[in-house]
């Protein structure tokens, strides 16, 4: 599965991202190799809290 991943630099350091696909699935890192660690974390627990209440997706997904 094929995410779109939205990422950007936050202000005060630091990068953070948003699936936009996954309503509230966002993150955030110190690095970027702590971000990308981050939002496969995240990604990972929204699709399982979404599996566990029975929503779907919103388009984007490839």
């Amino acid at each position: 599965m094929r995410l779109r991943v939205v990422i950007h630099e936050a202000e005060g350091g630091g990068f953070r991202a948003e699936v936009p696909s996954i309503p509230g699935c966002v993150t955030q890192g110190e690095t970027f190799d702590e971000l990308l660690e981050n939002i496969y974390e995240a990604v990972e627990g929204c699709l399982s809290v979404l599996a566990h209440s029975n929503m779907s997706l919103k388009a984007g997904l490839q």
